[in-house]
């Protein structure tokens, strides 16, 4: 199964990634890890990328995931509907939205990094925090909009990565856990309230 990790900027997704490697492996031998393209893109260029150049970004995400060494699970970090989503916010081309949606339906499960953790300024990547609060609220109405479940992950630490895995478990069809009143939520329908976000996670954040 792939397992999608979208979020806004700053919001743990990587991290994330990673801690699910780990907490995996012992139950799930065969887990693998797509890292963000982005991320080594802009290393590699000292600059974030233009408009001309976006689509090229969310075509190498794909390939990498597409490449990814045949496993029970996948952790992708992140996908196209990241890379067409900011080039909507920022850049106002919207061209890459229609293909990354439809690539976004394949996954098995999509995870949606909440805002509760600290903005932190991180070079060129780093866009503010009002922008990250936009592309979050972006983020959720284009899954809502166009019917892909999704499960938001919040707390902190160990607290969050024990939240996606109640998700992935669920998705899975085999809960380690007792899910009856779980830390996640499945298309919240009020995912535009942050403060009901916060009351409904706030067992996670010590």
């Amino acid at each position: 199964m792939r397992i999608a990790i979208l979020g806004a900027e700053c919001t743990g997704k990587t991290r994330l990634a990673q801690a699910l490697v780990s907490a995996l492996k012992p139950h799930h031998p065969h887990v693998s890890w797509v890292s963000e393209y982005l991320r080594a893109w802009c290393d590699a260029h000292g600059r974030t990328p233009r408009a001309d150049e976006q689509a090229h970004i969310a075509q190498v995400q794909m390939q990498r995931i597409q490449a990814a060494p045949a496993a029970d699970l996948v952790l992708c970090d992140t996908t196209p509907l990241m890379t067409a989503l900011y080039s909507e916010l920022l850049l106002g081309d919207p061209y890459l939205l229609a293909g990354a949606l439809q690539t976004q339906k394949a996954f098995g499960l999509t995870l949606v990094t909440g805002l509760d953790l600290p903005w932190v300024a991180d070079g060129i990547q780093r866009d503010g925090e009002a922008v990250r609060t936009r592309a979050d609220q972006r983020l959720r109405t284009l899954l809502q909009q166009h019917g892909i479940a999704y499960s938001l992950v919040y707390g902190t630490g160990e607290a969050r990565t024990q939240c996606a895995l109640q998700a992935i478990d669920y998705a899975l069809g085999t809960p380690s856990v007792d899910n009856t009143g779980a830390n996640w939520k499945w298309n919240c329908e009020k995912c535009s309230d942050p403060a009901c976000e916060h009351r409904l996670f706030r067992g996670l954040i010590p």
